[in-house]
């Protein structure tokens, strides 16, 4: 690594007071294709920030193609605790901070499900309320920040949960994030001042 990359990371590193407590990270397919290994990679990032967790979104049509990369996101499980939602497999390992990583389900496939399990245990329409649908998501992380890196459109991963996230668009595609954008786009959630809906 040039030095000179070293010392600005250290800087902006320095300078973080205030971090984000969840970090979801929105990727699509053909990016997993091209770098398999990054998930791995940007989890050490977080790890080492000391984030609270972290949770990777990989938006496909067909779950079944990231089965061959399966491997390189297992290996998140020897640094962290790994939950790998794939499709409607669900598998968890390791130990640690929290690292979701999930395949193919959108946000609107979570809602639409959350409320049929909430009809087969015949809840009366009055009792349900936020809770109730929050008991029954399949992702219980709210995160702080959401980063969308590359020109891709954003999907509706963790609409529920992400209402009141701040988002980081980076034009730099996934293969090609850096640590310093990483710390860029944790630079620019500490400047904003959160106003949580109000």
């Amino acid at each position: 690594m040039p030095v000179i990359r070293w010392l600005y990371e250290q800087i902006l590193r320095r300078d973080l007071e205030k971090l984000p407590g969840q970090v979801c990270f929105m990727i699509t397919g053909e990016d997993m294709v091209e770098a398999p290994e990054k998930v791995f990679e940007v989890s050490e990032w977080c790890r080492e920030i000391g984030l609270g967790g972290a949770t990777f979104h990989i938006s496909t049509q067909d779950p079944s193609e990231i089965v061959p990369y399966l491997p390189a996101l297992r290996k998140v499980a020897t640094i962290a605790c790994l939950r790998l939602h794939v499709g409607d497999q669900i598998e968890t390992s390791g130990e640690g901070m929290c690292v979701t990583v999930a395949a193919g389900k959108s946000g609107r496939e979570e809602i639409a499900e959350c409320i049929r399990k909430i009809a087969e245990e015949g809840t009366p329409p009055e009792a349900i309320d936020e809770e109730t649908i929050e008991r029954h998501l399949t992702y219980h992380c709210a995160p702080d920040l959401v980063i969308k890196t590359g020109g891709s459109h954003l999907t509706d991963f963790l609409i529920w949960q992400s209402v009141y996230s701040e988002f980081f668009f980076s034009d730099v595609n996934w293969k090609w994030f850096r640590k310093i954008d990483f710390l860029r786009a944790l630079r620019d959630f500490q400047a904003r001042a959160r106003r949580y809906g109000t």
